[in-house]
């Protein structure tokens, strides 16, 4: 009972770690809730691109802001004037004939001798069939053209656009730095460090100008840089900016958000008239920098960002910010002249607990066994953003590292060298 006294003397008046640690008892990782423990990332599913795009109708249906290429004998090119030829179509399209003719904001057309005609929701075909109604006089007005001799040609010169503003957050191209920085890994050499995900990010904004049923979310994506890289938000946030939303409006009423990846048990509920962008509204890539784990105790103090799309456990964490694992409690983050201690070493550090917050503000010690971690996948607990990992030796451990330090068996063994390089001597020499 004395000795064991002392030894409880000796080992706390060195001001041990594993004692004093106050997270130390902790839930063990096989009595946690799968609420507690998080969903893997790997199950997410991308959402499928298709979604994002609006479907084409089978025909182009008019409305204010389009512009019509209109002919028709005694109004447009009287007698054999020829029409003018327009080379440059928009999106690819075959030349078109006739002069230009705006739908204006009211969806009527203004055509010389003829009150305005509507035009709106009507497809190209069926504007052609009222101008020859209306130059012919089946439509009830004055019959300007004898219907057999009616020469009319409408084409569509060139769509209405939408005017779409979008501002990304993520690195230019895409690209993300999910390693370790320059000025972080001078900072973790030297014992405390901060990784960095976001170096040459920057702001940027574009202006879109897109056509008619072609105004969505994927087309404005591909047109500014592509989908989000991987150090922005798995999402696009759409806020409605239109002549049907005021300023003074609620701002939750205005915002819509697409998720881009989703679990498969989540509904999928992304309508087209979410998709759908009109003039006004802007599109926002928002950044993620936010997401970052912390660590404490043997690892160090740092915060290390969380990958987006890719899990990390317990044991890859600690791999990422070079902590002590299966080496005797040597650090990789500080400068040693030597890998290995003198004698039979230190015991290896096997104690990390992850203070995790709950949605209702709470906080839970989680208790990791890094020896049974290694062996066994259950007991890596996923890591999720705000954790904060303290990686610490139990008692034993900290006791047998106390006894490897004061205690160096090296002499013993030099001595049993010598004498056994003695023995050998003897039987050799006459």
């Amino acid at each position: 009972m004395t000795r064991t006294a002392i030894l409880f003397f000796v080992v706390t008046a060195c001001g041990c770690a594993s004692l004093t640690n106050p997270v130390a008892d902790g839930v063990p990782v096989n009595r946690l809730p799968a609420e507690v423990k998080g969903r893997p990332k790997a199950d997410l599913r991308a959402v499928p691109l298709t979604l994002l795009r609006q479907k084409t109708p089978t025909e182009y249906i008019l409305s204010a802001g389009d512009v019509l290429a209109v002919s028709a004998n005694e109004i447009f090119a009287p007698g054999d004037q020829i029409p003018p030829v327009r080379l440059n179509g928009q999106g690819g399209q075959a030349p078109v004939v006739g002069y230009p003719v705006p739908v204006r904001d009211d969806g009527t057309i203004s055509i010389p001798l003829l009150s305005p005609l509507s035009v709106r929701g009507k497809t190209v075909k069926e504007v052609e069939r009222l101008l020859r109604d209306a130059i012919t006089g089946k439509s009830g007005g004055p019959e300007i053209v004898k219907p057999g001799a009616a020469r009319v040609s409408v084409q569509l010169l060139q769509k209405r656009q939408h005017q779409i503003l979008v501002v990304r957050q993520d690195s230019p191209g895409g690209a993300s730095n999910q390693g370790v920085s320059p000025a972080g890994l001078g900072n973790l050499l030297g014992g405390v460090g901060v990784f960095s995900g976001g170096e040459g990010k920057r702001g940027l904004g574009f202006t879109l100008n897109l056509p008619a049923y072609e105004n969505d979310i994927l087309r404005a994506l591909n047109a500014s840089g592509g989908l989000p890289g991987s150090d922005a938000k798995n999402e696009v946030v759409i806020v409605r900016g239109g002549r049907n939303y005021c300023d003074g409006a609620d701002p939750a009423s205005r915002t819509i958000r697409i998720p881009l990846r989703i679990y498969p048990d989540q509904p999928l509920t992304i309508r087209e008239e979410d998709i759908i962008l009109n003039d006004g509204d802007v599109v926002s890539i928002e950044s993620r920098e936010s997401e970052v784990f912390y660590t404490a105790g043997l690892i160090g103090s740092l915060v290390v960002p969380l990958p987006r799309d890719t899990d990390l456990d317990v044991l890859q964490a600690i791999a990422l910010v070079r902590g002590p694992l299966v080496n005797g409690s040597f650090t990789q983050t500080a400068f040693t002249s030597s890998a290995v201690n003198s004698g039979i070493g230190n015991p290896n550090a096997s104690l990390c607990t992850v203070l995790r917050q709950l949605p209702d503000h709470r906080q839970i010690a989680i208790r990791v066994d890094l020896n049974k971690a290694l062996i066994d996948p259950r007991e890596r607990i996923l890591i999720q953003p705000g954790d904060i990992l303290v990686m610490q030796e139990r008692l034993g451990e900290a006791i047998t590292r106390y006894f490897s330090q004061r205690f160096s068996l090296l002499g013993m063994f030099n001595v049993f060298r010598r004498s056994d390089a003695n023995a050998v001597l003897s039987t050799t020499l006459p």
